[in-house]
């Protein structure tokens, strides 16, 4: 079974969390509670420099390790992955985290559980996010470069025409169906298009967990989670790792039906003043093969791609 970004209402402890018990969003507590012990089962005595002695029932270091490196008591810590972190200081959640060894990612996701309105996370629902028009003639603008937008729940808000090219025509979707987790996990076309899938359904699940832990109380996204839970072995099993991240830049290998094989590298970008949009662009090196293949593929996308509505 998955981890517990769980909606609150109650499910059969054999089934999967579904869309349409997602009500109340997720389970803020819940999620501290497995983040915790996941990052707590990764680490091993030894890494910590603790004696490794006698057999364990599970792997990583104890409730009481953990604690004795962070240097709060046993019962204090137990609180806080029982998922009570509401009345820790900042101070003992920086100790944690040391102790823990937690990624920048990871220690802003583990304070925005714990304490939310440190974070100015206020229990708000999240508005519908539109694209406004400059970034579309921005992203219009871009020459040789597939681009595109996405928001809250990795919805994709706008692109170019060569991002439809490259990733396929979004337009033709539903607007539901324009999420880059639903395309990855439930679209074998999709799928398809993507050289290492491994590694593109790890970043799309760990940008996921980040918007968990920023807006749990999205009832949008507790149903995107239960819904691709439900449906998706590969999110089931991902989702359990509780990995939280965002890269702002990297390579995407791609295999594209016209064009065959293309590597490209990208940089991801938080639109300032757009609440949680970022836009990605490609681009490839000057004078590869992958480069003359965007050119290619610029001049058989002659006509304009529709923006999402």
């Amino acid at each position: 079974m998955p981890s517990h970004v769980t909606p609150r209402s109650t499910q059969p402890p054999s089934r999967p969390p579904v869309g349409n018990s997602s009500e109340h969003g997720l389970d803020r507590r819940a999620e501290l509670r497995e983040f915790l012990r996941s990052r707590r089962a990764r680490l091993r005595p030894e890494d910590v420099g603790l004696p490794s002695s006698g057999r364990r029932r599970v792997p990583g270091l104890r409730r009481e390790e953990l604690a004795q490196l962070a240097g709060v008591s046993f019962a204090y810590y137990t609180r806080l992955e029982q998922g009570h972190g509401a009345t820790m200081s900042a101070e003992v959640l920086d100790a944690v985290a040391r102790a823990l060894r937690l990624s920048g990612d990871e220690h802003a996701h583990l304070f925005r559980l714990a304490r939310p309105e440190l974070h100015g996370n206020h229990h708000t629902m999240p508005q519908r996010q539109r694209l406004r028009p400059g970034i579309q003639l921005l992203l219009d603008a871009f020459d040789g470069a597939p681009a595109y937008v996405y928001g809250r729940r990795l919805d994709v808000l706008g692109w170019n025409r060569l991002a439809a090219t490259v990733f396929g025509d979004w337009s033709r979707l539903p607007p539901r169906e324009r999420n880059l987790a639903r395309l990855v996990f439930l679209s074998p076309a999709a799928r398809d298009r993507f050289t290492d899938l491994e590694a593109k359904m790890l970043d799309i699940v760990s940008i996921l967990r980040v918007d968990a832990g920023t807006h749990p109380e999205d009832t949008e996204l507790a149903a995107l989670i239960g819904e691709l839970t439900e449906k998706s072995h590969d999110f089931r099993r991902l989702w359990a790792r509780h990995d939280v991240r965002r890269r702002g830049h990297g390579v995407q290998r791609l295999r594209h039906p016209v064009v065959g094989e293309l590597t490209l590298a990208f940089e991801a970008m938080g639109l300032h003043g757009e609440a949680d949009q970022t836009l990605v662009v490609y681009h490839a090196e000057p004078g590869s093969l992958s480069r003359k293949a965007l050119w290619l593929l610029t001049g058989l996308s002659a006509l304009p791609t529709e923006s999402a509505s």
